[in-house]
């Protein structure tokens, strides 16, 4: 017993020296480990008061520019896609000052913008909406082929129909009447495979644009 006793002390008596020689390194990691906890909290707390705030910005943008003060919505834009770059209504409110540059006519400044969303935007639902409208600038500009390999880029199932679609206005812009007709049966019988492909088109825009060449011998 009195073997066992001394042991227990023993041990004790080196535990309190080990404590006493590596205490500052127990405190350390705990104070790391409860910075670390704290600071990630308030990383996230951080994130998300600037989404709140880029929000209300972004929200602010629509309303200047749905008044048509253009101007404002202009100024308010660039506050979002500086101020708050980091978040995801940079990359929208860039798409919205790209719509404002086509209506204005200035394509090469929508398409400056496009690009940088269908490049380098972290989302991509952003990146495939950015590719559809650039391939719409591009078409606009008359440069059908780099038109055609922003649509390869968009390319996916879920917007088959309005990819092909667009093909078809291309081939017709460049002459191609058969290639156009071929691309907008096939976006037709995309929406009918799928009924619900039916919202990405106008379906009575398709219908006539068919008509309107109907003469032409489907591709087989």
């Amino acid at each position: 017993m009195v073997d066992e006793y001394l042991s227990e002390r023993e041990q004790a008596d080196q535990l309190r020296n080990w404590l006493r020689e590596n205490w500052i390194w127990l405190v350390a990691g705990v104070a790391l480990t409860l910075a670390g906890y704290y600071g990630y909290r308030w990383w996230e707390s951080r994130q998300a008061s600037r989404a709140v705030a880029a929000g209300q910005r972004f929200e602010a943008m629509l309303d200047a520019i749905g008044a048509g003060r253009l101007e404002d919505g202009v100024k308010i834009a660039g506050e979002v896609t500086g101020d708050f770059a980091d978040t995801p209504y940079a990359d929208q409110a860039t798409l919205v000052l790209a719509r404002l540059d086509v209506d204005s006519g200035d394509f090469s400044a929508a398409e400056a913008k496009l690009a940088r969303v269908a490049d380098g935007s972290k989302d991509p639902d952003l990146r495939t909406v950015a590719r559809l409208r650039l391939a719409r600038v591009l078409l606009a500009q008359g440069r059908y082929d780099d038109a055609l390999a922003a649509l390869d880029k968009a390319a996916m199932p879920a917007i088959d129909a309005r990819v092909l679609e667009l093909r078809g206005d291309v081939r017709l812009a460049q002459g191609d009447r058969e290639g156009a007709l071929e691309q907008w049966r096939k976006a037709e019988a995309a929406v009918a495979a799928d009924p619900a492909a039916a919202g990405q088109i106008d379906a009575e825009l398709l219908q006539l644009k068919i008509a309107e060449l109907g003469t032409v011998p489907a591709a087989k």
